[in-house]
């Protein structure tokens, strides 16, 4: 059902600073700078004009209650961007350059197979790889005279062979997508469970017992998805490498040792680190 929503005089929402920033893949930019997006079995379209957000699509329940999950909208990022901004002179500048971002709590199964996907991978080449993937598996919604495709489900995806897997282009990770997900349809490994754990470090041992999953694809899970950890702290060569500048300064950043930093970025940013590697990630990836 086609449906709308505004949201009014939002401070920390900027569309293209929530896209862009490397926590999701399947936000498209428009022609006149909207963008639009499918998660769930819903295909929205995100636009703003001056201080209010313009939010229309095919919804599956109610939009303004999807919205204010999905965007986190009930979290005080003003708040969050005031204290960090404190720390230091660096983080101040990060924040201003991506101050729109939220974090999307994204639904977890999906955050999984995605992150798999982007182990060694560009975006460009993520998008396309899931793009195919929920073509092929995923169930048809029809927006704007347009077809979307959902993302699909563990028992949509077991019907995909290793060698299926591969002819969508996900390489060597087809082993691990077709592992997890029998591992999650076979309830070896329970997803709901998981949720309800309600410990970062309990959560993350679980993650890491699927194929495929590291621990810097475990963070990413951790803190993109709906389990909603913000005391994680992804690292990846543009993270080791902005942390290394500001912090660290070892001449051969290749050597800077993952510990130093997630010592760091605790001591530093806290409970809210997973929000602070975000700034820090898109400011020395834009810039």
């Amino acid at each position: 059902m086609e449906q709308k929503y505004v949201i009014k005089n939002c401070n920390s929402f900027e569309p293209r600073d929530i896209f862009e920033c490397g926590q999701c893949f399947r936000w498209n930019v428009c022609k006149d700078g909207s963008y639009t997006g499918v998660f769930g079995k819903n295909v929205l379209n995100v636009k703003k004009e001056k201080y209010n957000i313009y939010i229309d699509g095919e919804c599956d329940g109610n939009i303004e209650k999807i919205c204010k999950k999905y965007f986190d909208l009930d979290r005080n990022y003003e708040s969050i961007k005031s204290r960090l901004s404190k720390i230091d002179y660096n983080l101040k500048e990060s924040i201003e350059y991506g101050k729109g971002i939220r974090i999307l709590n994204q639904d977890l199964w999906e955050v999984i197979i995605s992150f798999i996907i982007s182990a060694n991978n560009n975006i460009p080449r993520i998008k396309g790889i899931i793009e195919r993937m929920s073509q092929k598996y995923g169930e048809e919604i029809v927006y704007n005279n347009k077809i979307y495709y959902t993302f699909p489900t563990p028992r949509e995806l077991e019907k995909a062979s290793m060698q299926d897997l591969r002819a969508l282009g996900v390489g060597f990770r087809d082993k691990y997508i077709y592992e997890t997900t029998r591992l999650i349809n076979d309830n070896i490994i329970n997803l709901n469970e998981i949720s309800q754990l309600n410990n970062t470090s309990k959560m993350r041992s679980k993650l890491l017992t699927l194929p495929g999953v590291g621990p810097k694809v475990a963070d990413c899970i951790l803190l993109f998805s709906t389990l909603s950890r913000f005391d994680v702290f992804p690292i990846d060569v543009w993270v080791r490498r902005v942390m290394n500048e500001l912090y660290i300064h070892n001449p051969d950043e290749e050597k800077v040792d993952k510990k130093e930093i997630e010592k760091i970025a605790y001591e530093k940013f806290g409970d809210i680190q997973g929000v602070a590697q975000q700034y820090l990630f898109y400011w020395k990836r834009g810039i």
